[in-house]
């Protein structure tokens, strides 16, 4: 195991190993990322699991963004289940980026990139207008200043396509939680939905750029036509935490 320490501003991780997991720390407090070694592309995560609810809403996007790599869960399992989206990355820790193949990451392609970069200047300036933006970017001291500004969220809202969404993973203990998510409430006005994770220690925002969440009516939860039946009857239980939520926004609307 490695000490983490600071080469050019960034922290360097380190990574556990049990029998059967491969986990991403900067501290060994804190997991940032697991995997499960047999299934390498698998949801270890109660919290990411949530994260894909988006995709009662938007089943099929055709540009998907993330700002954060981490361990690669969330970046490996869009590559893996969403084979028509073009997919890029945004990680602004090269530390993070060269232990892609210790994670099972997949190399680039046509459709899906990593590379390496600061989230809040890819919202700035956006090379396309995106469909889902996937915000889980964390650095040794929580979440960055530049990743819950009042600007980078306005910066979000306007990097999407209409009716596009933001996914957010916030921290619920943290101090700042309630601020960081009336900041969204004030880019994205009404269209703003919270789920807590099965763990309740995180909790994921889905926010949108129109009406998607008023209108969206995911009344029954079918399995994506990608997922294989394990996959989807591991991710029900979030989805379907997912589902009753934007339900309870819609009846008291």
């Amino acid at each position: 195991m490695l000490e983490s320490e600071p080469v050019n501003d960034h922290v360097k991780p380190f990574v556990y190993e049990t029998l059967n997991t491969k986990a991403l720390h900067f501290s060994i407090c804190e997991i940032q990322s697991r995997m499960q070694t047999l299934r390498p592309y698998a949801l270890d995560l109660d919290y990411t699991r949530t994260m894909m609810g988006f995709l009662l809403l938007k089943d099929e996007p055709d540009t998907l963004a993330m700002i954060g790599l981490g361990g690669g869960s969330l970046a490996k399992f869009c590559h893996r289940y969403l084979p028509t989206t073009r997919i890029k990355v945004v990680e602004i820790n090269p530390h993070v980026i060269a232990l892609k193949s210790e994670f099972k990451v997949p190399p680039d392609d046509e459709r899906f990139k990593v590379r390496e970069g600061d989230g809040a200047d890819f919202v700035r300036f956006p090379p396309y207008r995106m469909d889902v933006l996937m915000v889980d970017g964390f650095d040794s001291e929580g979440t960055p200043p530049a990743l819950c500004s009042q600007r980078f969220y306005d910066d979000c809202l306007d990097a999407l396509q209409p009716n596009g969404l933001m996914v957010a993973n916030l921290h619920t203990g943290h101090v700042d939680f309630e601020t960081h998510l009336a900041r969204i409430r004030r880019s994205f006005g009404e269209e703003v939905l919270v789920v807590g994770d099965g763990d309740c220690s995180n909790s994921i925002v889905f926010a949108c750029k129109g009406l998607l969440l008023r209108q969206s009516r995911p009344a029954l939860l079918r399995k994506p036509r990608h997922f294989d039946r394990q996959t989807w009857d591991e991710l029900l239980p979030s989805f379907a935490a997912v589902a009753a939520e934007l339900k309870r926004l819609q009846d008291g609307a």
